[in-house]
C-alpha cells in the first residue's frame, strides 16, 4: 500500500487552544483555479474561520485565500463562503451534533492530499478560562521535562 502524500498549507493553531475538539472530519472544498494557485503559493489563513450547514449543504466562512497576483479580472474574492464536499449522511450527523449546546465546527488545517485540496474540520466546544490556563501549565511542564531530558541525554 502506497503512502499518501499530504502537504499541509495552513493550520488553525488557536483552534486547539480555544476549543475541546471532540470529532474530526475531512472534507473536500470547491475552489476556482485562481484559489488553488493561491493556496499552492501558501496564501491561505484559517484564523477566525468556521463552518455551518445551510440548506443541507456545508459552507466554510471567513477563510481567507489571498488573491492570485498573476490572475486577470476574473480573480476571486478572498473571504467568500466556500462549499465543502461531504456525504449527506455526514452533513446530517454533524448538523445533529451541532444542535447540542455550545458546539461549533472549526477548520483545523488546510492541506493537499494526492493533488486535491482538503480541509480538516473539528467538532468543538469552547474552553473555559481555567481550561486554557491548565493547557498552558501542561505545555510548560512538558517543555521543562523535555529540556531536562535533553540536558542529560535521556530519551
Amino acid at each position: 500500500m502506497e503512502k499518501q502524500h499530504i502537504r499541509v498549507i495552513a493550520r488553525n493553531k488557536k483552534a486547539r487552544y480555544n476549543y475541546h475538539i471532540d470529532d474530526e472530519y475531512e472534507a473536500g472544498i470547491v475552489l476556482r483555479g485562481t484559489e488553488v494557485k493561491s493556496i499552492r503559493n501558501g496564501s491561505a489563513n484559517l484564523k477566525d474561520s468556521y463552518a455551518r450547514v445551510k440548506n443541507g449543504e456545508m459552507f466554510v466562512y471567513q477563510m481567507h485565500i489571498g488573491t492570485y497576483k498573476y490572475a486577470n479580472i476574473d480573480n476571486h474574492e478572498p473571504l467568500q463562503p466556500r462549499k465543502l464536499l461531504l456525504h449527506k449522511k455526514e452533513i446530517n450527523k454533524i448538523h445533529g451534533k451541532m444542535q447540542g449546546k455550545g458546539y461549533a465546527l472549526v477548520p483545523l488545517s488546510l492541506y493537499f492530499k494526492e493533488g486535491k485540496v482538503k480541509i480538516s474540520l473539528g467538532l468543538a466546544r469552547g474552553k473555559r478560562l481555567y481550561d486554557k490556563r491548565q493547557t498552558i501549565k501542561n505545555r510548560e511542564a512538558k517543555r521543562d521535562l523535555d529540556r531536562e531530558r535533553k540536558k542529560y541525554n535521556i530519551k
